[in-house]
């Protein structure tokens, strides 16, 4: 990673930004720039050897040739896939089709085959069917001395066009061979390591010299060190002695290792019954490939690498392939921004996760309404902003226009003064989220008792004026914290003098709907929404809203001060100061980050993000700046743990730093391209211990990086431990957002 530092002075000093003519005291510090260079992408291509065979999809072992074509050994027999083929071919037939257990390449290009019957070879499109070793074969090892193959009744060496059976007294049960390149050979059994040669053999099987003696995995790392993995873990030893281990806690996300394989840079891969995990030698970092994000089936048997460094996996049910690709930061922007606008946008504008009507099949998706179409079309508002602000793309700009004409058509087609919907749908949709329907009386006494603020809304959908749409009602609170950082994004970046007045206007009506109503969102009943309460009656004097004082008294103050920002109306002025000076909403906003554990949830880091902006930027009064300063300092400082880009970049944009700039390029880099919500579950893992931080609510796992959790949309818990629906493709908005962010604050630099 290429990070430019510049120290600048550690005093008080005016700095204009350059792009809005704004003046903003900064207590600078350090200050960095990653330059963005190419890295490498991974991402997973996987295959089924047979649609309808299970045996053919039991995959044992994989190996590739000089022309890239893949090799397996399957229960069903030996397959071959060509570099340019996706099909699968069966090389051995007929009589003699049967279980493989072992494909290999030697040096000259030829296919060795372990199965059920017979040692084959493949060589320039003849395959041999070989007389000497006496079958099932298990194994085979190419050396510089000859071929062995290995099974439960010996083992065999090929050497100058005849078999030699070696008396090598080793247990029967072979798992694992490798070559020691000195004429000798490593095998791993059920009981032990040996190590035979034609003087001795010698037998490992000591507590000391193996984390067990259930032996699959055996390599060597660049050193010349030998990785044994066995049941429980791996042993690091040298020529005579065990001198390292890694364990479950060390990485291993699951202690039934099946084989152990360096990569060409010297990265070791280890296949488990539960996933992969890559370790650099000398390092304590390790990375984790698991879930059909990244593999077939979880249960891994043997990996080999091709001529370009991707990984081929076999796996219990198909093929899975890790490849690798360069890319820049913007290349992977163009990329997210061209599946974002093919993928995830619907009519009249909205911007959203979609439907994959067969789960984890892209090629099945349609659009789907959510709860938060409002909210997400706002993140992409904001997105499109950054991006126009950075380009000065005409693109960008219309696009955020249409962003914003769907979010003043939410207030519009509701015809309730001020009041927004959550979403619109065609009216021809039959079905939708939360359909509307009844509750009994004991039905709602059911829901009242378990929540007494529960609010059963028994029609959530409306038809509009104009007949063309259905419109979802019972907004809430995190749909307008939403939509206030996309609008405070279009009003500060994009919009011209007639847009910002359009903002002004639509924006006011919203806030004069809240000041009417005791700042509460009323909806078509009469009655506030289930979430739409800042009321000082309810949230300083009804107990049941103690958990939501703190954050919806911060937005309320956001809201009017943005509306009395774009406005200059005093009524809004006048009614943010008697909030604070004699409803007490600042003294209720410090409570945030000291609440009650019980009332925590995740997304509540990223509604005090949407509101802080106004709040930093537009506040005047010095001694309440401070104040507002000091409860963002506070906020970045308990989440920058996340290692969150948004977090980040937000907390920058605000501050005038590059604060956690190293954690926010290893996001953006690792972050999969693949955007289906796979299921991901972490709590599985015996690397990571299940907790209840820092959510006490959920059940969760320490932060791992983002190609290790489920797809990211910023309300979901990264930290959750079972997650995912992969019948869901989520919009990549959550990366082009602070990754615009970055390049906006410079703190990106692009060639």
């Amino acid at each position: 990673m290429k990070i430019v530092c510049f120290l600048v002075s550690c005093f008080l000093f005016f700095s204009c930004n350059e792009r809005t003519g704004e003046y903003k005291n900064d207590l600078a510090t350090e200050f960095s720039v990653y330059s963005d260079t190419p890295f490498e992408q991974e991402y997973h291509e996987g295959f089924l050897v047979a649609e309808n065979s299970s045996d053919a999809n039991n995959v044992r072992a994989i190996s590739v040739d000089s022309d890239a074509n893949i090799w397996i050994a399957t229960k069903d027999g030996i397959y071959q896939k060509k570099a340019t083929d996706p099909g699968w071919r069966l090389i051995i037939d007929n009589v003699d089709q049967g279980p493989a257990y072992d494909v290999a390449l030697d040096a000259s290009g030829t296919v060795w085959m372990a199965t059920w019957n017979a040692i084959y070879t493949h060589k320039s499109g003849e395959v041999v069917k070989m007389k000497g070793p006496k079958p099932p074969i298990a194994k085979i090892v190419c050396a510089e001395e000859g071929i062995y193959a290995l099974g439960p009744h010996g083992i065999w060496l090929f050497t100058e066009g005849a078999w030699e059976k070696k008396n090598f007294d080793s247990a029967r049960s072979i798992r694992a061979a490798l070559s020691d390149n000195n004429e000798g050979l490593w095998i791993g059994t059920d009981v032990g390591l040996y190590h035979c040669s034609d003087n001795e053999t010698t037998v490992y099987q000591k507590n000391g010299d193996l984390v067990s003696a259930y032996v699959k995995g055996l390599d060597y790392d660049d050193e010349g060190k030998l990785w044994v993995g066995s049941m429980g873990g791996i042993a690091i030893r040298n020529a005579t002695e065990k001198i390292g281990e890694k364990l479950p806690q060390d990485g291993l996300p699951n202690a039934h290792i099946n084989v152990v394989k360096k990569a060409p840079n010297g990265t070791i891969w280890v296949g488990t019954n539960y996933g992969i995990t890559r370790f650099n030698p000398g390092e304590k970092e390790y990375s984790v490939r698991l879930s059909s994000r990244w593999l077939m089936n979880n249960e891994v048997r043997d990996i080999a690498f091709d001529n370009e460094g991707n990984a081929w996996i076999a796996t219990a049910k198909g093929v899975s392939a890790i490849k690798k690709k360069q890319m820049t930061l913007k290349s992977k922007a163009d990329f997210f921004y061209n599946k974002l606008i093919q993928r995830h946008v619907r009519e009249p504008w909205i911007v959203g996760r979609s439907k994959l009507t067969v789960p984890g099949d892209s090629t099945t998706i349609v659009p789907e309404d959510d709860d938060n179409d409002g909210e997400y079309t706002a993140m992409y508002l904001a997105m499109e902003s950054f991006r126009y602000a950075v380009t000065k793309s005409p693109e960008a700009k219309e696009r955020a226009k249409k962003a914003f004409d769907f979010l003043h058509y939410l207030r519009e087609v509701t015809e309730i003064d001020g009041f927004f919907a959550r979403t619109i749908i065609p009216v021809s949709w039959e079905d939708s989220h939360d359909m509307n329907r009844t509750y009994t009386p004991r039905e709602l006494a059911e829901e009242i008792v378990r929540n007494p603020r529960q609010k059963p809304v028994e029609k959530r959908w409306h038809i509009s004026k104009d007949g063309k749409w259905k419109w979802k009602g019972d907004t809430s609170s995190d749909e307008l914290c939403g939509h206030l950082f996309g609008y405070y994004c279009y009003y500060t970046l994009v919009a011209d003098s007639k847009e910002k007045e359009r903002v002004a206007n639509h924006f006011s009506k919203i806030m004069d709907h809240l000041i009417a109503n005791d700042f509460n969102l009323i909806g078509v009943d009469g009655k506030h929404t289930k979430w739409g309460v800042w009321s000082p009656q309810m949230l300083n004097h009804d107990p049941e809203w103690a958990s939501e004082k703190a954050l919806n008294s911060l937005e309320l103050l956001s809201f009017l001060k943005f509306t009395y920002h774009i406005t200059k109306n005093e009524k809004y002025q006048n009614e943010y100061l008697q909030l604070i000076n004699e409803e007490g909403y600042l003294e209720n906003a410090k409570l945030l980050h000291h609440t009650n554990p019980a009332w925590e949830t995740y997304f509540d880091i990223y509604m005090a993000l949407y509101v802080y902006p106004p709040l930093i930027k537009y506040e005047d009064d010095p001694q309440i700046q401070r104040e507002y300063e000091n409860h963002l300092n506070e906020w970045f400082e308990k989440n920058r743990k996340t290692k969150s880009p948004f977090v980040n970049f937000a907390y920058n944009y605000l501050s005038g730093g590059s604060d956690e700039l190293d954690a926010s390029i290893a996001f953006l880099k690792d972050a999969p391209l693949d955007l289906i919500d796979w299921h991901i579950d972490n709590g599985k893992r015996e690397d990571l211990k299940v907790v209840r931080k820092p959510i006490l609510e959920e059940l969760q796992v320490a932060l791992r990086p983002p190609s290790e959790y489920r797809t990211v949309r910023w309300d979901n818990n990264i930290y959750e431990a079972v997650t995912g629906n992969p019948s869901q493709e989520k919009e990549p908005v959550y990366w082009l957002l602070p990754y615009w962010m970055g390049r906006y604050q410079n703190l990106i630099e692009t060639k």
